[in-house]
């Protein structure tokens, strides 16, 4: 797994990032036999787990147009459209650079493909525009209008990573860090401090925003350690004997105790993030065209290439995204309780950051083509299913190489919790039970942060306001109710515990 972030003119010719990008069976039918790839094939690093060593800061001088075209958004404190109390001056700035997106050349992206670290970077970059553009356009605006320079490129940029064109948890948390005191060495051994991080890119230059993004991030950084337990229980479930089941039982019981300290971190957002600002100042400018009201994102200048079509999955970002906890659930055997009753009605977002992650699939089909911007994620739930649901259809918002690695694990032939369930030793059975447990406290935390951070902050905005814009505010961005759909995730969690003689 020892694959890093160059810059990418220094990657060696033979490295990971440089060679062909495999897309590991993702856009071809069928389930690909990955039981051979190295860790490093699924973009995972020791150090970092899902998240990058170090992403990349800026683009080369050819895309820099972008790269200022964010900065000026950024120093310009651009303010939200819907502002109730948005004084004429900041609309006027909102609008001029606005107009300076409209002039902007279509740059190509050709060059951009020989390098998966240089797709990733402007993905993050022509995401963060369009945000920038939709949201400070006016409210009485019914139909958004995204202008040919951000439409084309990221559609483009967006179909080579198999993504949709939208912000994404990578383009919030896994692409969006750097040092704050840059190592001494260009790519430390260890995995950096958790205090020693800080966000690329913001929209409100707040601390509070920074810190909701930042405690993903640190869940993320924290959670490398419980990828090395599954990784060494997994292989010790391979010999299945006594002291594989000893070291199981005292790999589980670790387990649980960095999923504790995951609890810990999730629950200290309440330190930086305040649940009003981030309700009313920071949450409107990530919505997705989901949540967006009635208000329908028009992608204007598709006809410029007859390869791109028109999106269809525009949620936005969502710790959901986040491969982690999927992995987590995954190999706990946690996912087929954990989200049996959620399908796909479009639920978003919770309010907490990494937290919002609830659960993965146990191995949908997946298919997207290169050719398509916004990869329609085909799931089957169940034989003969057209549902699917919430959490299943945010892996199509996953890196591609993050999808392969939970398709890998789910197809594990020698899952753990069959093994805790055949073995017939009570303390695996209690070591499993302890993790499993633990979960279901991390969920206990997600369901009271969502109620601190929409519940409560929605009630007061629908008191104060009155306005029917706020009907269905305590909802998720992808338009179900947020408190029910965790509530009910957590409960589920608990169904996972298994009891002796099961």
């Amino acid at each position: 797994m020892d694959h890093l972030y160059p810059l990418p003119g220094n990657i060696p010719v033979n490295h990971f990032l440089a060679l062909p990008r495999p897309d590991h069976g993702l856009a071809a039918a069928g389930t690909p036999d990955t039981s051979t790839l190295a860790a490093h094939d699924f973009d995972v690093d020791t150090r970092t787990g899902f998240m990058p060593p170090r992403p990349l800061a800026r683009l080369p001088e050819e895309w820099q147009l972008w790269e200022r075209a964010l900065d000026d958004a950024r120093s310009s404190r651009l303010q939200l459209g819907d502002k109730l109390s948005l004084a004429p001056e900041d609309a006027a700035t909102s609008e001029r650079w606005r107009d300076q997106v409209r002039q902007l050349p279509i740059l190509p992206t050709d060059n951009l493909r020989r390098s998966e670290v240089l797709l990733r970077r402007a993905h993050h970059v022509l995401a963060w525009i369009m945000h920038f553009y939709i949201h400070s356009l006016p409210e009485y605006v019914n139909e958004i209008r995204i202008p040919p320079p951000v439409t084309l490129p990221l559609l483009q940029v967006s179909a080579q990573l198999q993504l949709p064109p939208v912000l994404t948890y990578s383009d919030d948390v896994i692409n969006n860090w750097e040092f704050i005191a840059p190592p001494a060495s260009a790519f430390p051994p260890r995995p950096p401090a958790l205090d020693n991080l800080r966000c690329q890119t913001l929209f409100t230059e707040t601390r509070d925003e920074e810190e909701f993004y930042l405690a993903s991030a640190r869940i993320e950084l924290r959670g490398v350690e419980a990828l090395t337990l599954m990784r060494a229980m997994m292989d010790e479930a391979f010999l299945g004997d006594a002291t594989a089941i000893r070291r199981i039982t005292t790999y589980l019981h670790t387990l649980a105790g960095v999923i504790r300290e995951l609890t810990t971190i999730l629950a200290d957002v309440r330190k930086g993030c305040d649940p009003d600002v981030f309700y009313n100042v920071i949450r409107p400018w990530f919505r997705g065209a989901d949540s967006d009201g009635t208000r329908k994102w028009v992608f204007e200048g598709l006809a410029l290439d007859p390869a791109l079509r028109e999106p269809t999955e525009l949620s936005g970002p969502s710790a959901g995204q986040s491969s982690l906890i999927h992995a987590l659930d995954i190999f706990l055997g946690v996912d087929r309780y954990s989200h049996a009753n959620f399908m796909a009605g479009k639920d978003r977002d919770g309010p907490t950051p990494m937290a919002r992650a609830q659960s993965a699939p146990a191995g949908p089909a997946l298919a997207a083509t290169p050719a398509t911007p916004a990869p329609t994620a085909t799931f089957s739930s169940a034989p003969g299913s057209s549902t699917v649901s919430f959490l299943d259809r945010m892996q199509s918002y996953m890196p591609r190489h993050h999808r392969a690695f939970l398709r890998h694990l789910s197809s594990n032939p020698r899952p753990l919790r069959t093994l805790v369930e055949t073995s017939g030793d009570s303390g695996l059975l209690e070591a499993y039970n302890a993790a499993v447990s633990a979960l279901k406290v991390f969920r206990d935390e997600h369901v009271r942060i969502v109620a601190l951070y929409i519940l409560v902050p929605s009630k007061k905005a629908r008191d104060a306001s009155g306005k029917a814009r706020e009907e269905g505010a305590a909802k998720g961005t992808g338009g179900t109710d947020a408190f029910q759909f965790v509530k009910g995730v957590r409960d589920q969690t608990a169904d996972a515990l298994l009891k002796p003689g099961q």
